[in-house]
């Protein structure tokens, strides 16, 4: 039996463009490009566990906002169960800690680079929307 694994992703608007952050070519997942955020802890809920992880990822504070998805992908490695959410920077820019690249993109770019297929469901709905700037 696969192993189950709880994890949760920010979608960081700003300025009307998205926060997408690349995996790095050693990690599970070569490569492909990602909402920032990891695995929910014992004892986390979802929201603490994307505050802290963001914070270690990013070295920055987010404001966490409505879940945009819930999805559910198996991979070679296991099943993980994927919730993202629409979140503000609040403190601090963004720093590459753990990732090999970020880059900042309109909804509509979002299709042109290679996702994790967890993150899909999430930017077929982000694709059509228009965020304030």
């Amino acid at each position: 039996m696969k192993k189950e694994i709880n994890v949760v992703g920010a979608v960081i608007i700003e300025n009307g463009k998205i926060l997408c952050a690349q995996r790095g070519p050693d990690r599970s997942l070569p490569n492909k490009w990602e909402f920032p955020g990891g695995k929910i802890e014992k004892e986390e809920s979802p929201q603490e566990a994307l505050r802290r992880e963001i914070w270690e990822e990013l070295h920055c504070k987010i404001e966490i906002g409505d879940q945009i998805e819930y999805n559910v992908h198996e991979y070679d490695f296991g099943i993980v169960h994927l919730t993202t959410f629409i979140c503000k920077l609040i403190e601090g820019e963004p720093v590459l800690t753990e990732h090999a690249a970020m880059k900042w993109l309109a909804p509509s770019e979002l299709q042109l680079l290679d996702w994790a297929p967890a993150d899909v469901p999430t930017i077929e709905k982000l694709s059509s929307m228009t965020f304030d700037r």
